[in-house]
């Protein structure tokens, strides 16, 4: 599965670097469109999205709303991530939904779209999430778990127009962000 997911990577366009727009921007709070995933300009989106995320330091996923384009759309990889169990190396996804979801368990995330703050999220540590692949439209299934299923939580709830700080039980879950990347 991580070789068919990173062999449709090979085949996107080179990617730009874009601005991530940051919490309150209306397009955060609001649920991406659907898109399609053969769309040349969502091929090219996707591929931005992996440029951005790789010159962000410590970014380990990007959606398309956190650079301002209101689209189900998002980019992963958890490589070398030392909380990571299983790792699909570096993927896009479109239209993704979450399948299953099991073993729920809370966990400090952060996000580039909230700079200054992290905050405790309960989210299941196993999944599976159905979605397509940018520039074929090939159905892909992915079962993951740990890191991995968290970080994949994290960027569907963004396409679904939701920041992580919409999930924690309360201000008391929310902490000023000590250490940046």
């Amino acid at each position: 599965m991580a070789a068919a997911l990173a062999e449709g990577l090979l085949k996107l366009p080179e990617g730009r670097i874009l601005p991530v727009v940051t919490a309150p921007e209306s397009v955060l709070s609001r649920p991406g469109d659907m898109v399609d995933p053969c769309d040349p300009e969502i091929v090219q989106l996707a591929a931005d999205l992996l440029a951005t995320m790789r010159v962000s330091p410590g970014c380990v996923g990007l959606a398309a709303p956190q650079v301002g384009v209101s689209a189900q759309l998002f980019v992963v990889d958890v490589t070398g991530h030392p909380k990571a169990a299983i790792v699909h190396g570096r993927f896009a996804l479109a239209n993704a939904v979450v399948m299953e979801a099991s073993r729920w368990k809370a966990g400090r995330e952060g996000c580039m779209s909230v700079p200054d703050l992290t905050g405790d999220v309960k989210r299941a540590g196993r999944i599976v999430v159905e979605g397509q692949e940018p520039g074929t439209g090939r159905k892909v299934t992915i079962t993951t778990d740990a890191f991995e299923a968290r970080a994949l939580q994290h960027e569907i709830d963004h396409c679904q127009g939701l920041l992580f700080l919409d999930r924690v039980s309360g201000a008391h879950a929310i902490y000023q962000r000590k250490v940046y990347l």
